[in-house]
């Protein structure tokens, strides 16, 4: 693609001050090995003078100390001592940095494939994933998995960095290239807005400011891109649920007149917003009624909205406990025991048909059984095939048989509702991150059914 074709945006100063002022971007970086993610990250807090003097010092005596002429910027985030010693990054590292027209939570994600759970971890509630290609070696194994997983999350953007550029002498065709090779597997994946920047982390190449050393690149710089990104879809637009975290009864009602009836039940509100008045239903028993109250610590209020944790005041006395979702009666999900989604596996042993896991949603959790294995990701040729587990960083299309009904929603209409863990029930560690109602690029391969004639009951 040449410098003529791209689909770079272009910014108006007003627009940009518009999208960005006042409003909170979260960020992630992805990408393979040495691609250079902490170095970036490191540049964007230098270049917006986000970094301490002490500890500024400190990466530069660091720095002398290993020879190095420059200050390695890739350790103001890579904070471990293994981390520094091997000069790799293990764990995501946040960091936060703002502009003059925003505010950015940035999550700095490992590029070793044996910690694509961590990435997976640090894009599932960003806005915006930031991926960074070697500009030498274009398009790897690691930068598909990432662009996959980026993809069946549905980050809203994807911005596409390719990196070190000033090692292949600010070469337009090779930039060409690799955008172009980076555009046919984002298109392959369903990701149909990802933008390319050609950068130089190490010396603030189109980083903070344009550079001039690019002069065939007209778009926008990385920061200037980053500030005009419209927010993602806010959660307070969507249908109001509220997983229920506590049920309260004051332990002194009997002696306090005022809360002596006072029955709450408190959460964080997942989506949308809720009114006293409004008709509400308990899930998964369908119970109707109406909110009477919104209680806000020691103050009342009239409304709530997400993210804000409230305790609901509910007109009937009915059956809620811990897990149980409060939502708008208008729409409320129907709760399921059968659900068909697809999981990021990343536990260390395998995963088979049959298997007896713990499904996590929101605050509820149930046992839950594979009951097929519908196929798994061909990072090759991006193509669901049959296989008979998953393996660490597999990413596949499982059925699932629960031992009690969720009201899970499609993945594709709230990310929040659509989301869940999967918990290895024996040592409580979790072994995967799922999405209700998504799907593999092509149609999965023929089930795999468990051995014998087992009956799926749990």
């Amino acid at each position: 693609m040449s410098a003529s074709t791209q689909t770079t945006p272009v910014l108006d100063p007003a627009a940009v001050a518009g999208a960005g002022r006042g409003t909170l971007l979260r960020l992630a970086t992805a990408g393979s090995v040495d691609d250079g993610k902490s170095t970036l990250v490191g540049r964007l807090l230098h270049d917006t003078k986000s970094v301490l003097s002490d500890q500024l010092a400190a990466v530069e005596r660091v720095s002398r100390d290993r020879g190095l002429t420059a200050a390695d910027l890739a350790l103001l985030t890579d904070g471990l001592r293994a981390e520094r010693e091997q000069g790799i990054t293990i764990d995501v590292a946040y960091r936060y940095f703002a502009t003059a027209t925003r505010s950015f939570v940035l999550a700095d994600c490992p590029g070793h494939v044996q910690y694509t759970r961590n990435t997976v971890t640090g894009s599932s509630t960003a806005d915006v994933v930031v991926l960074l290609v070697d500009a030498r070696k274009g398009v790897l194994e690691q930068t598909r998995r990432h662009l996959a997983v980026t993809a069946l999350l549905r980050v809203p953007h994807v911005v596409v960095a390719v990196n070190k550029i000033d090692l292949v002498d600010f070469s337009q065709e090779v930039y060409d290239r690799v955008e172009a090779e980076v555009q046919a597997v984002a298109r392959e994946l369903g990701v149909v807005d990802a933008i390319a920047i050609p950068v130089s982390a190490l010396d603030g190449d189109n980083i903070a400011e344009r550079s001039s050393r690019t002069p065939w690149y007209s778009g926008p710089s990385l920061l200037e891109l980053l500030e005009a990104l419209p927010p993602s879809d806010d959660p307070a637009h969507e249908s109001f649920r509220l997983p229920v975290q506590l049920v309260i009864r004051p332990q002194g009602a009997a002696r306090d007149e005022a809360h002596r009836d006072y029955r709450g039940y408190a959460g964080q509100v997942a989506t949308g917003v809720v009114r006293v008045g409004d008709d509400v239903v308990a899930l998964p028993s369908g119970r109707r009624t109406t909110v009477v109250g919104i209680d806000l610590g020691e103050r009342t209020l009239d409304e709530a909205f997400a993210p804000q944790s409230v305790t609901l005041r509910l007109a009937d006395e009915i059956d809620i406990s811990r897990g149980d979702v409060i939502a708008a009666a208008v729409d409320a999900p129907e709760p399921t025991q059968d659900i068909k989604a697809v999981v990021c596996w990343l536990g260390d042993a395998p995963l088979r048909p049959g298997q007896r896991l713990l499904l996590k949603h929101g605050s509820r959790t149930v046992q839950t059984a594979v009951r097929t294995l519908d196929g798994v990701l061909d990072l090759d040729d991006l193509h669901a095939v049959p296989s008979e587990a998953l393996s660490l960083n597999d990413i596949g299309l499982v059925t699932l048989r629960l031992a009690a009904p969720v009201p899970v929603e499609n993945y594709s209409v709230s990310r929040r509702g659509g989301s869940f863990l999967l918990i290895d029930a024996h040592d409580g560690r979790t072994v995967a991150a799922g999405m209700v109602g998504a799907t593999l690029p092509t149609a999965a391969a023929a089930p795999t059914e468990p051995e014998g004639d087992e009956e799926w009951e749990i």
